[in-house]
């Protein structure tokens, strides 16, 4: 079962660029597009995991809908261009988890997310990718029902990568999201773990590499 995430965001183009890319790295996205709709989702009993959240909104703005979300047990992460130290500390003394300025980075995002939902007890237990099964609760990993040892470096490495689907990651990015930020190891560190997971998981042969870039995680079965 995928984490379902709220949308609210007027923007069409900024809510289609969200929602697609969360689908790619495996969420369901709902989208809303004012302050009213998006109250009238919560009064219907819409159930949701994590809502993205801009202040600025016709009808009902960004801050009167996050005391009504936390009392449905959504944790909120606001997307806004409000960049101005008020506003987010208003947004953040209201409840919300995290604040994000427009224009943010999809990988930053996506990792914000992570860690809320982490953090709220509201990440789902595992994750899949058609034959593979990654139980987070007991960091084991299953392909085509068998289990596969995965050496701890390498678990988190896999992941990253399923957490963070069809988006390309660079080398010293991996390195930070796997080893964290002090490891001063070299980058080809991450190209020999790479290796291991394409030879221990069938699955892992849609681990692209992309020239001068990085790794992708191919999956358009989302």
């Amino acid at each position: 079962m995928k984490n379902r995430i709220l949308v609210i965001e007027d923007d069409i183009d900024i809510s289609d660029l969200i929602c697609m890319n969360l689908e790619a790295a495996g969420y369901e996205a709902d989208p809303v597009y004012e302050g009213d709709q998006a109250e009238s989702r919560l009064l219907e009993g819409g159930r949701y995991d994590l809502a993205l959240l801009d202040l600025m909104l016709p009808g009902k703005d960004g801050f009167s809908l996050i005391e009504p979300l936390k009392k449905q047990d959504i944790p909120v992460i606001c997307l806004t261009a409000r960049a101005d130290v008020l506003s987010k500390v208003q947004g953040l003394k209201m409840g919300a988890e995290d604040y994000m300025v427009k224009p943010f980075e999809v990988l930053e995002l996506l990792v914000r997310m992570e860690k809320v939902l982490e953090r709220t007890g509201k990440r789902k237990n595992e994750l899949t990718c058609r034959g593979l099964t990654v139980d987070l609760k007991r960091h084991t990993v299953y392909e085509d029902g068998k289990e596969v040892h995965l050496k701890p470096t390498e678990y988190k490495l896999l992941t990253v990568f399923l957490q963070n689907r069809n988006i390309m990651l660079g080398r010293e990015t991996l390195l930070d999201l796997v080893w964290g930020e002090e490891f001063y190891g070299e980058t080809r560190t991450v190209d020999v773990h790479v290796a291991k997971l394409r030879r221990k998981l069938k699955t892992c042969g849609n681990i692209v590499t992309i020239p001068k870039g990085g790794y992708l995680f191919e999956d358009d079965g989302v």
